[in-house]
């Protein structure tokens, strides 16, 4: 009986924290370039929210795209422009079973592995090796070729977490 109710109670907890996570949200990048929308995934819920909240205040307008390399990655989301700053909160590492492919959105951090703020990636193509040792928390849904143009110092003219209308229209549903 014991084990039928924790039983119970695990398969309770499981399907309240799927419910929890909900569907997945899009944000929409305007860029010097181009615009392109990513999907970000509600089974990565520490670094997407991390990563809304700071769409939501505005934070990346006006941003950069501090980091450019060709085959890997862009990167931006450093204030500084430098590759050396952030927001002013770090966030603890998520591992998931999201890959290191074309367009995935990933979470840039320093050596500490609990180091990531407000610093990330697109990567530009297929990259295995960052498997398992960065989070990846969403993927590119339109625009790729926008975000294949991208170079350092091209900027994020802004960036808006999408409502379930304005992203039924922005992939023409």
């Amino acid at each position: 009986m014991f084990k039928r109710i924790i039983a119970v109670f695990i398969f309770a907890f499981l399907l309240q924290s799927c419910n929890a996570a909900g569907p997945n949200q899009q944000v929409k990048f305007e860029t010097t370039q181009g615009t392109f929308t990513v999907e970000l995934f509600s089974d990565v819920p520490i670094t997407t929210k991390n990563f809304t909240d700071l769409v939501t205040k505005g934070f990346y307008n006006g941003l950069v795209f501090h980091r450019y390399v060709p085959n890997f990655v862009i990167q931006g989301g450093d204030p500084t422009g430098t590759g050396m700053g952030g927001s002013d909160k770090t966030i603890p590492l998520e591992i998931t079973k999201h890959q290191h492919v074309k367009g995935a959105l990933g979470m840039a951090r320093s050596q500490d592995p609990n180091s990531a703020s407000s610093q990330f990636y697109i990567c530009l193509a297929d990259v295995h090796n960052l498997d398992g040792n960065y989070c990846v928390f969403g993927q590119v849904i339109d625009g790729m070729d926008t975000v294949l143009k991208l170079q350092k110092g091209d900027k994020m003219t802004k960036v808006t977490l999408l409502t379930k209308d304005s992203a039924s229209t922005v992939m023409g549903k």
